[in-house]
């Protein structure tokens, strides 16, 4: 009787204008490489925030699947970010 416990990605979506990540993340517990449970785990990251100078930030991605981050390289373009900075100082007046 041999237990495994198996994190993968399940899904990377793009969702918004603004090109959020959308990470789903399963856990599969397998006991003899039969599936016993499956749970998930969802998580969004934004290309930056802004500093207390209006500055964008980029949001560090280092510690993400490396799928997860070769879709931000694909989709956080410059102009991408430009128009989220814009956004964030907008909605803080």
């Amino acid at each position: 009787m041999a237990l495994a416990k198996e994190i993968k990605i399940g899904a990377i979506e793009v969702v918004t204008d603004y090109k959020h990540i959308q990470v789903r993340t399963d856990t599969v517990v397998k006991e003899d490489g039969v599936e016993l449970s499956r749970k998930y785990h969802r998580h969004v990251l934004i290309c930056g925030a802004l500093d207390n100078s209006n500055n964008l930030v980029d949001t560090d991605i280092s510690g993400q699947d490396a799928q997860v981050q070769q879709v931000c390289g694909v989709y956080w373009t410059q102009a991408i970010k430009d128009a989220w900075k814009a956004k964030l100082i907008e909605d803080k007046l």
